[in-house]
Parts: structure tokens; sequence; C-alpha cells
């Protein structure tokens, strides 16, 4: 099996008929939606599992996981943190769509472990605004996914927080490494 990606496109390479990175997904979406068939599934994840993850493009989690169109819910972000955005989308995950689990996981080599606040204030200096959120930067992956379990299992809006577990994806090999909870 030969794995392909986008990466070998060079930024802000022109599409074959002109236009942006967005316009060749669109025309990608095109040929796709040509063999689409409807999977019959509504939005109820079959293997009611949650995954919170890093929104960082080397993490293919369906592949790396063995999953399927339909057997989860995805919520992605910068860094996999739990924030009151994920608490949220958990919340409607367990509640309106009967998931029970939830895998957190986070990755080696995460640009969040060099970013600090400082980054909000340089944000504030150039547009004029402080950002309402938090970078939720950290320093140690593990002890991050820690301290993401904890906000998963100390929610009060969750249902299910007995079955949360935590794991790094290195991105030089592909396995999964679990995080022992504090």
């Amino acid at each position: 099996m030969v794995m392909t990606t986008s990466a070998s496109v060079p930024a802000g390479s022109e599409s074959p008929v002109g236009g942006s990175v967005t316009d060749r997904l669109v025309e990608a979406n095109g040929r796709y939606a040509t063999e689409f068939a409807d999977p019959g599934m509504d939005a109820r994840p079959v293997q009611r599992v949650a995954i919170v993850a890093c929104m960082d493009a080397r993490l293919d989690l369906h592949a790396a996981l063995g999953l399927n169109l339909g057997d989860c819910h995805t919520i992605r972000n910068a860094g996999g943190v739990v924030t009151d955005d994920v608490i949220r989308s958990l919340t409607i995950s367990q509640r309106a769509l009967g998931t029970r689990s939830v895998v957190l996981i986070h990755h080696t080599n995460c640009g969040m472990e060099s970013l600090t606040e400082e980054f909000r204030h340089e944000l504030e200096l150039e547009v004029g605004q402080r950002p309402a959120w938090a970078v939720e930067s950290f320093r140690d992956v593990e002890q991050d996914v820690r301290q993401s379990i904890e906000r998963v299992r100390t929610s009060p809006f969750l249902l299910h927080s007995e079955d949360v577990r935590g794991f790094v994806f290195d991105v030089k090999t592909g396995r999964l490494h679990e995080v022992t909870p504090a």
C-alpha cells in the first residue's frame, strides 16, 4: 500500500484550473460526491466512544486506531487539550448521542510545547484586543494528558467518567503510549 499525502504540493501552488487550496478541496469533494452513497447511519457513534486529540496533521486517527466511518466522535484542537469547549462537545456526545468512553490523545513533538501564554500578549499588541481564551500550552506532554484526564473525570456535566484513558502518540513510530493517571 502506497501512502500519499498532499505534502508534496508546494505552498501557494495553484490547482490545475487555478485557484486556492479551498478550490482544490471543493473540486475533490465533487469527485467524492459522484461516488458517495448514504451510509444509512445516524450521528450516534457505533463504538460509543469520543476521542479528543490534537489537530496536528500528522495524526490520522481513523487509520491509527482501526476506526471506520461512524465508529466515534472526534474532537480536535491545538494540543488535544480538554478545554471548556471540549467539555461542551463531550457533554453533548454523552448526553444526546450515547457515548460512554473517552480517549485522549496528545503526541510527541507537539507545537504546544513551544508556545507560552506570551502568545496571547503578542496577539493583544497586534490586534488591540486580548483573546478571551487561554493558550493551554504545556512543557510535559504526559503531565498535560494527566491534567486532561482529571478535567474529564471531574466535570459535573459528564455522565460517564469511569472509562477515560489518555495516550501519547509517537509521530515517528505511530505507536500509542498509555499515560497513567495521577
